[in-house]
């Protein structure tokens, strides 16, 4: 699986999961989705964020939840390759 949209660069975000070039992380994202219910407010606030953009982060951080509650499937999530892997 390759999520284009989530990088980790050790020099943006202290090295967090982020989306794109934005100064958002994926847990922050995560955060909004449970702070704003209705889409329509989220975009409102922040509008660079894209629909592509939360479902990459959700699809990041489900795969994460699912290996670090022992999850039977073993997913190996590919980044870009000019910044570090997040595994």
């Amino acid at each position: 699986m390759k999520l284009d949209r989530i990088i980790s660069n050790p020099n943006r975000m202290n090295g967090q999961p982020s989306i794109r070039n934005l100064r958002l992380t994926v847990r922050r994202v995560i955060e909004l989705l449970a702070t704003y219910p209705n889409r329509e407010e989220l975009r409102q606030e922040f509008p660079e964020l894209e629909d592509e953009d939360i479902q990459q982060a959700l699809i990041f951080a489900s795969s994460y939840l699912s290996d670090a509650c022992g999850g039977q499937s073993q997913r190996i999530i590919e980044l870009p390759n000019r910044y570090e892997t997040v595994v």
